[in-house]
């Protein structure tokens, strides 16, 4: 029984990512053209901070939740509706932490005054995201993968919409106003998706106040919850303090702030979402994978959850091989065809033979999460996190431009699936 909910798991997740990822491809084209590179440069700057803060808003709830539930050993109502509680209240904390510290961020760090309004709009998008993420986290517990691919797309289309109609209009106004209303975007999306979890509830899922009474249930979920928001926060520092590193190095050897925008904006704007273009693949697996695996762990059938990460290692292969065989010896092809440019040829070359290796990461990080070994992927996560700003800072001041970049991220890819494999063995040895 369980095979077969994976395998149906795994073909929904897949069906509904392929779609989402068409969808955000042609977001992310709506939004380069509009943009363009100086204002993807701006929007990606502020992306590390957007990361940070929406793994600090989740506080691991959705990788928690969705375990315990698969577990079925718990009050599930109490855990979705208590944690919603806990992340409110953060989110309103996070809010304002940001409002105060935005301008600083801005100007201090990431040395853009452009980016101070999208700031802004960050700490208004987070509770959305943290609720829709939390009641997603309900479903993968329970296998039900139709009204997350559901949520996706309706959440995408509403997004492409609103981009579609008003980048224009507040490009009149300026550049750091169009890139404020893309992140504002999301609240509209979100909200849609988080009617589309409520209309999926099951009918005796019937809500009561006892329901979000923070009791003993809470504590299993922090449990999971407070090491995989570590090593999120981690990550997400790391990636936080990467425009930093770049801007304040590569502006102090001599290079000027219209170039480290543009190059920035090509790499994190078109180089690696086209890297990360197969992640629609790997990312169902993984999403699959954890009911499946929580679910075996916890009733001790390890010789089952090896096979099943073997599986996914082999399918996810299936679709990176063919991906990086493209990437390096016809780069100049999905660049012309998804963004219309030959930007950052020499760049996607580079990467793609690398990122074979992070189309496994993926199945092999949430195994890790699914058997309970979230200190482990910590661990990993921060000792990355050192490496890739290491390497960054040290090779930034090398004169390379923006090859410090490409290089910290080839490093980091590396070293987390490996370390990731490495204790994966060790568990299941």
């Amino acid at each position: 029984m369980k095979k077969s909910k994976f395998i149906k798991s795994t073909v929904i997740l897949l069906l509904g990512g392929l779609i989402t990822k068409l969808l955000g491809m042609v977001i992310r084209i709506v939004m380069s053209r509009n943009l363009g590179s100086v204002g993807m440069g701006i929007y990606m700057m502020i992306m590390p901070t957007f990361s940070t803060f929406i793994a600090l808003s989740q506080f691991g709830f959705p990788v928690a939740i969705s375990k315990l539930v698969a577990e079925n050993k718990y009050n599930n109502k109490n855990m979705v509706f208590s944690s919603l509680i806990i992340a409110l209240f953060i989110n309103i904390l996070i809010i304002f932490l940001l409002t105060f510290s935005s301008h600083f961020v801005a100007n201090n760090l990431l040395h853009e005054s452009r980016t101070y309004y999208g700031l802004i709009a960050i700490s208004f998008v987070l509770p959305f995201i943290s609720v829709s993420s939390i009641l997603r986290g309900y479903f993968f517990g329970k296998e039900k993968m139709l009204p997350h691919v559901l949520s996706n797309a309706i959440e995408d289309i509403t997004r492409l919409i609103l981009l579609s109609l008003f980048i224009p209009l507040f490009l009149l106004k300026g550049i750091e106003f169009a890139v404020m209303f893309t992140v504002l975007s999301n609240i509209a999306s979100e909200l849609v998706s988080i009617l589309v979890f409520f209309f999926f509830l099951p009918k005796n899922f019937k809500i009561n106040k006892n329901d979000f009474i923070i009791n003993k249930n809470i504590k299993k979920v922090l449990k999971i919850s407070i090491p995989t928001t570590m090593s999120r926060l981690i990550g997400s520092f790391g990636y936080f303090l990467e425009p930093i590193i770049i801007t304040s190095t590569l502006l102090k050897i001599g290079y000027s702030s219209d170039f480290i925008v543009s190059e920035y904006g090509i790499i994190t704007g078109y180089i690696m979402p086209l890297i990360l273009l197969p992640s629609f693949f790997t990312n169902a697996i993984s999403q699959a994978l954890i009911p499946t695996i929580s679910y075996s762990y916890s009733n001790n059938h390890k010789t089952y959850v090896k096979n099943k990460i073997k599986q996914a290692i082999f399918i996810s292969l299936l679709i990176g091989i063919p991906v990086t065989i493209v990437f390096t010896f016809f780069p100049e092809i999905p660049l012309k065809i998804i963004y219309n440019t030959n930007l950052g040829i020499n760049y996607l070359k580079v990467i793609a033979p690398i990122s074979l290796l992070f189309y496994i990461q993926s199945p092999l990080s949430s195994s890790l999460q699914a058997m309970g070994k979230a200190k482990e992927a910590m661990h990993g996560t921060f000792l990355s996190m050192i490496i890739r700003v290491s390497i960054l800072f040290i090779f930034s001041h090398l004169k390379i431009g923006l090859w410090s970049l490409i290089i910290a991220t080839g490093c980091n890819m590396v070293f987390t699936t490996l370390y990731d494999l490495k204790h994966i063995k060790k568990e299941l040895r």
